[in-house]
């Protein structure tokens, strides 16, 4: 069987997906809403203060002090003026003062790059495209139709629910590419992916495959693929952005990523190599470009850091007669990627095709290291600039089996893998 050859790659079943980062008064130097202050008792004399104060409001987050005590009734009760039959004026005790307030929460913003302002004279990223459909359907959490290029697409949406997004917060946008046996849905169960949105706060958008016909991979990404089935699907990209943008103000333009798996990893390649403009950075999971199968990279002008990830020399899928060896695609896209001063990070397991063996920190979703990679590599940063620079910070989740650089990733040793899944 030649490696060259291309590959059905049937159902391919690893899924992973990434990043970290804490909410709540874990997170050092996150910006906080004020502590409620108390409220005030009722002021009007009689038969004691009418009622007690309002505490303070109460925010999503921890932490706030408690608000002030209310203010008692102002003067003492006047009671009858004339008597009657033997009748006494009597007199009212002053009001009660009002409660004290409860304490103010606050909420503690992520506090990672994405989150903070570029530089002056950075660089940015492009306005969003128009919409190819004229007027952006509405997208909201759960499934969502569009229609893209005027035929009728599907989206898979995940957005922070507990808290929902906060005023003044900026929420990074993760597009997610699945795998030739999954679906956009499957992507989002199998990678924990509305557990790390609600603990990492982010916006996840997990396309459907579909469009004027079918690609061979699912998505358009091989050298089987037409030009124009390619920019199809890119315009599904830009649809799918540019209507999410005007949907949910929090996105960040700044911290927009691209993630794939698979079929949906050599499809990632080829959005980050073609929409570089809009994108920060991006994931490829056992995908990757060449290696007679795919797509070249295509050299963008804005260099973008990327995770490189795959499951060693056995990371191969065969269906009908063909193969796929995703060590040779994800090499040569280490290799397109370091000769145009772009940063990486690899990372490399031995589990072949197989599920990715990340282990969850403590508390957190399984793949948040990274989530937390992306959350890392803002759009301003430099070519080839890097907070990983010096060495990956496992601490974040990555796992040690992941290194700087084309060649680093230190051998994973023993692991406990999933099944293969093809």
């Amino acid at each position: 069987m030649r490696r060259n050859q291309l590959a059905l790659v049937g159902t391919l079943g690893i899924v992973a997906l990434l990043g970290t980062t804490r909410c709540g008064s874990e997170d050092p130097g996150g910006s906080t809403f004020p502590p409620g202050s108390g409220g005030s008792g009722h002021a009007d004399a009689g038969v004691g203060g009418a009622s007690a104060g309002h505490g303070g409001s109460v925010n999503w987050g921890t932490g706030g002090k408690a608000g002030s005590a209310g203010h008692g009734g102002s003067s003492s009760g006047t009671g009858g003026s004339i008597a009657t039959t033997g009748g006494s004026a009597g007199s009212g005790p002053a009001g009660a003062g009002g409660a004290g307030g409860a304490g103010g929460s606050s909420y503690n913003f992520p506090d990672h790059a994405c989150n903070h302002d570029p530089p002056a004279n950075a660089p940015l990223p492009a306005a969003y495209p128009a919409y190819s459909g004229g007027a952006c359907p509405t997208l909201a959490a759960g499934t969502n139709n569009i229609t893209s290029s005027g035929v009728a697409r599907q989206l898979q949406l995940a957005l922070p629910a507990n808290p929902p997004p906060q005023p003044g917060e900026k929420l990074p946008l993760v597009f997610l590419w699945h795998w030739m046996g999954g679906s956009g849905q499957s992507f989002i169960n199998n990678a924990e992916v509305q557990k790390a949105v609600d603990q990492q706060r982010f916006v996840a958008i997990a396309p459907e495959s579909g469009g004027s016909s079918k690609p061979p991979f699912r998505w358009p990404s091989t050298l089987l693929d037409s030009d124009a089935r390619l920019q199809e699907e890119l315009v599904f990209f830009d649809d799918m952005l540019t209507c999410a943008a005007q949907s949910i103000p929090a996105i960040n333009h700044n911290c927009v990523s691209t993630a794939g798996v698979s079929a949906g990893g050599l499809w990632t390649a080829q959005v980050a190599g073609r929409r570089s403009q809009y994108l920060a950075s991006f994931v490829s999971m056992s995908g990757g470009v060449g290696g007679g199968v795919a797509k070249p990279w295509a050299n963008p002008s804005h260099r973008l850091p990327g995770l490189v990830l795959w499951g060693g020399a056995c990371d191969q899928c065969s269906a009908s007669g063909f193969t796929i060896h995703f060590q040779d695609t994800s090499k040569a896209l280490e290799s397109a990627l370091a000769g145009q001063g772009n940063f990486l990070v690899e990372c490399v397991h031995s589990c072949c095709h197989a599920e990715p063996p990340f282990e969850a920190p403590p508390g957190l979703s399984k793949y948040a290291g990274m989530w937390d990679f992306i959350f890392d590599h803002p759009y301003w940063l430099g070519a080839g600039e890097s907070p990983y620079s010096g060495g990956i910070p496992f601490q974040k989740g990555l796992p040690h089996w992941c290194g700087p650089g084309p060649g680093s990733a230190p051998p994973p040793g023993a692991l406990q893998c999933p099944g293969p899944a093809c």
